[in-house]
């Protein structure tokens, strides 16, 4: 069984209203988890931004001093990260800096809260991901759906 917790648990967390972490631990700790599979209802929609300290369109890391970091709020959306003013990304790390989530009864109110989120998610020091971010969230293949795994590649014109 693998028991690592994967990085987009946060979208499932959403969209079932289950905490992962804790139903984690309690089985860490020995005991059973609080529900069965067939307990388990989802409903709407979530997705995901990673938030990386890079560049939105080389992907060269961006270390340093984080001047000042403001995280959107709000219903439906949730930021995980451990980053704020006064923070210095050191240079060997793993550029994901935080992940932002929205959720919405429909993909199409997911996804307009998630503009809504990045437009007022705010870096100084650093540069982050964020502009890519808002970009695919008004590209049309994208929001048609069935983006495949090389759509980024093909986008952004990386692809040989």
């Amino acid at each position: 069984m693998n028991t690592r917790i994967q990085v987009e648990h946060p979208v499932t967390e959403m969209i079932t209203g289950v905490d992962l972490i804790k139903e984690q631990i309690k089985i860490a700790a020995g005991e059973k988890l609080s529900l069965r599979q067939k307990d388990v209802q989802t409903k709407g929609h979530a997705i995901e931004c990673r938030i990386n300290a890079e560049d939105s369109y080389t992907f060269v890391p961006s270390p340093g001093l984080i001047n000042r970091f403001h995280v959107p709020g709000g219903p439906g959306i949730r930021v995980d990260t451990h980053v704020y003013g006064g923070y210095r990304v050191p240079s060997h790390y793993d550029s994901m800096i935080g992940k932002l989530i929205a959720y919405g009864d429909t993909r199409e109110e997911a996804l307009a809260k998630l503009r809504m989120a990045l437009s007022e998610m705010y870096c100084e020091g650093i540069k982050i991901n964020i502009d890519l971010h808002r970009d695919l969230l008004i590209d049309l293949a994208f929001l048609q759906g069935g983006a495949s795994i090389h759509y980024l590649e093909e986008k952004l014109g990386m692809k040989k």
